[in-house]
C-alpha cells in the first residue's frame, strides 16, 4: 500500500500548520497520517487511491455515512444557495430545536453553538451562573473539549492543568474523581458541597476507550447532586442521538439531567454544538438572563438544515435498528476473536459504538485509569497500522471510540472481523 501523496502533503502541512494538522489527534499516527480525498458510503478513499472501511465516521457525527440521503443533500444545497449566513435568526433553527425538545424529555429549551467544546463551555458557565457556585466535578479521563475548566488532571485534592497555558488557579475550581467511584464522589461533596455548581459527566466515557457506568451509578449522581442543590450535566456530544436513539443515552439509562450538551450528530456532519435543559435554567442565558453567551455562526442555517434532515431521516428509516444490529454483530464477532487470540483484551461498546481495548487481564474497565494501564502504545504503533494495511480505518489511538453508520453493510463487518483476526 502506497502513501507517497499523503507523505508529500504532510511535508507541506508541517510548514504552515503546527504539527501539520488542525486537530492534535490527527497526527497521532506515525510517521504521518494519510490524507483523505473523499468519502463513499461507509468508506473513505485517500489521496493515493487507497480505499478503507471507515469506522471513525468523522469521530462520530456521520450517523448516515459519507453519502447524504437525497433529502439531506437537497436541504443543505438549498440553504447554501440561499446565502451562507445572515447574523439574524432563521426558521430552521426553531425547527431543529423543536425536534430535539420533542424527543429528549430533559430538554425544554436549547441554545445552538458551533462545537462540542463550545457547548460544554456554555454549560459550565451557565451552571455557575445559575447556582452562584464555582466548582465543577468531572470524571478522570472524561473529555469535554478543549476548554480550561476540564483540561484538568489529578484528583479532587490536587487538581492541576493537563495542558500548558491554563493557570493553576483555574484548575483549583475543577474536582476530578474516578468514574464509577461513589465513595470518591461522596467525599468531594462532603468537602466542597456548598461550592459545587455541577457534576459534569459523559453517560458513557467515549474518549477513553469506552467505559460503561456501573448499574445505578447515574441514578446515584442524580440523587447526590439534587441533595446538594448542584446540577447534573450530561455531556452527550458523543452519545447524543447515537446511544438510545432519538431519546439519547439519558433515555437509555432513564436518568434526567439538568443540562445536556450535544454535538456531532445533531449537526448532520457540519460544525455544531448545543446546550439544552430545563427552561428555568436555560433562561439565565443572555438575552433572557445574565449569563453571557453569543456566537457569530451559532444556529448556522446549513448546519441546522443538515441536522434536522439527518434526525428526521433517522426517525423515518429504521436507522437505529440497522446501526445497532451491525454494532452487535461486530462486538459479538470481536468477542469470539479476542477470546481465541487475545483473551487478555476486552471488547467494549453498545448500540453503534465499539472498541477492542488492549487491557492486560481481560477485565472490563470501570474507569479511565483501567484503560490507560493497557497496551496503548502497541495499539497505536503496531495494531492501527496493521489494520490500515488490511484496508480498515480505525480511530487513531486506543482512547477514541469507533462508530457504525447506516451506510455500513454486513460485508463491511465481515471484512473487518477478518482483518482483526489477521492484525491480532
Amino acid at each position: 500500500m502506497k502513501h507517497d501523496r499523503s507523505r508529500d502533503l504532510y511535508d507541506r502541512a508541517l510548514s504552515v500548520m503546527p504539527g501539520g494538522v488542525n486537530s492534535a489527534v490527527r497526527a497521532a499516527v506515525e510517521p504521518y497520517p494519510f490524507f483523505v480525498h473523499k468519502g463513499d458510503g461507509g468508506h473513505v478513499v485517500d489521496v493515493d487511491d487507497n480505499r478503507y472501511v471507515d469506522w471513525v465516521m468523522g469521530l462520530g457525527p456521520l450517523l448516515l455515512g459519507h453519502d447524504m440521503p437525497e433529502s439531506v443533500r437537497a436541504a443543505v444545497q438549498r440553504r447554501a444557495s440561499e446565502g451562507p449566513m445572515y447574523a439574524a435568526p432563521t426558521e430552521v433553527e426553531i425547527e431543529l430545536a423543536e425536534f430535539v425538545t420533542r424527543h429528549v424529555p430533559s430538554v425544554e429549551q436549547l441554545r445552538f453553538v458551533n462545537s462540542g467544546t463550545e457547548a460544554t463551555v456554555s454549560a459550565v458557565r451557565l451552571a455557575r451562573g445559575y447556582t452562584g457556585r464555582n466548582k465543577i466535578v468531572v470524571m478522570q479521563g472524561g473529555y469535554h473539549g478543549a476548554q480550561e475548566t476540564t483540561l484538568v488532571e489529578g484528583d479532587a485534592e490536587h487538581p492541576r492543568p493537563s495542558s500548558a497555558g491554563i493557570p493553576q488557579s483555574f484548575a483549583e475550581h475543577t474536582l476530578p474523581v474516578p468514574f464509577n467511584d461513589r465513595d470518591a464522589m461522596r467525599e468531594v461533596f462532603e468537602a466542597h458541597g456548598d461550592d459545587i455548581a455541577a457534576v459534569l459527566t459523559e453517560p458513557i466515557l467515549g474518549n477513553y476507550g469506552i467505559v460503561h457506568p456501573e448499574e445505578g451509578y447515574h441514578e446515584f449522581l442524580r440523587n447526590i447532586t439534587a441533595e446538594h442543590d448542584a446540577l447534573l450535566i450530561f455531556d452527550e456530544v458523543i452519545t447524543g442521538f447515537r446511544v438510545g436513539g432519538l431519546g439519547c443515552a439519558q433515555g437509555r439509562f432513564d436518568v434526567t439531567p439538568d443540562l445536556t450538551t450535544f454535538g456531532k450528530i445533531v449537526g448532520g456532519g457540519f460544525p455544531v454544538g448545543a446546550v439544552g435543559g430545563r427552561a428555568e435554567i436555560m433562561e439565565h442565558l443572555t438575552p433572557a438572563g445574565d449569563v453571557f453567551q453569543a456566537g457569530t455562526f451559532s444556529g448556522h442555517p446549513v448546519t441546522m438544515a443538515a441536522g434536522l434532515e439527518t434526525l428526521t431521516y433517522a426517525a423515518e428509516n429504521d436507522v437505529y435498528a440497522h446501526v445497532d444490529d451491525l454494532g452487535e454483530r461486530l462486538r459479538s464477532g470481536l468477542e469470539d476473536i479476542v477470546a481465541d487470540q487475545a483473551p487478555e483484551y476486552t471488547v467494549a461498546g453498545t448500540a453503534s459504538m465499539f472498541k477492542v481495548l488492549f487491557t492486560r487481564d481481560g477485565t472490563e474497565p470501570t474507569c479511565a485509569a483501567d484503560v490507560e494501564r493497557g497496551e496503548t502504545d502497541r495499539w497505536r504503533r503496531i495494531f492501527w497500522e496493521s489494520m490500515l494495511e488490511e484496508e480498515i480505518f480505525l480511530s487513531q489511538n486506543q482512547f477514541e471510540c469507533q462508530f457504525v453508520s447506516h451506510a455500513h453493510t454486513d460485508e463491511d463487518v465481515d471484512r473487518t472481523l477478518e482483518a482483526y483476526k489477521e492484525a491480532l
